[in-house]
């Protein structure tokens, strides 16, 4: 008896959802689209869906574009390169991740992706525990307004455990060319 109690308290963030009402197919177009300024964010399982513990969306990267590095305090994220080639940068450890390949972005990790191109590259992202695509929702709708509010912006990031380091851009960039930074 002890041993299952454990077990729910430890495999068990938040309640798990009835099965009635539950999705258990997402179509290809299926979702919410935002675009983040050449990164876009396509919501397709979201934490209320799980009960809190995952949520998955996609990441349509331009060629071009390099993720501002950052850190999760409260997450970890699992991505599966769906197409093209993505360069992604884990703490100290950087790789080529090609179609197939995944990227495992543990919290308090600082990390960052991006796409050299020539060709768009698309990503699926495993958020684990949901909650933090809430941020994506909250970032699109500060960008709406140009140029977005910064103290908005801060307080978001800082609603989400989210901090930037900026430190590998120069050497990012000197090697890949410039990359515009979302």
């Amino acid at each position: 008896m002890w041993a299952q109690h454990i077990y729910a308290e430890t495999l068990h963030f938040g309640k798990v959802p009835p099965v009635d009402g539950m999705h258990f197919f997402v179509a290809p177009g299926d979702g919410a689209l935002v675009d983040l300024g050449g990164v876009g964010v396509h919501f397709k399982v979201r934490g209320e869906e799980t009960g809190g513990h995952f949520a998955v969306v996609e990441h349509p990267v331009e060629p071009g574009v390099i993720v501002e590095p950052h850190r999760h305090q409260h997450e970890d994220e699992l991505s599966y390169v769906l197409q093209g080639t993505v360069w992604a940068r884990v703490g100290d450890k950087e790789v080529e991740a090609h179609a197939g390949s995944y990227v495992w972005k543990p919290r308090q990790v600082l990390h960052t992706f991006w796409n050299v191109g020539p060709e768009p590259a698309r990503i699926l992202e495993v958020i684990s525990p949901a909650g933090f695509e809430g941020f994506f929702e909250g970032l699109a709708a500060l960008l709406q307004t140009q140029p977005p509010p910064e103290d908005d912006i801060v307080a978001l990031c800082d609603r989400y455990g989210l901090d930037f380091d900026h430190s590998w851009l120069p050497d990012i960039q000197a090697r890949f060319g410039p990359l515009r930074v979302v």
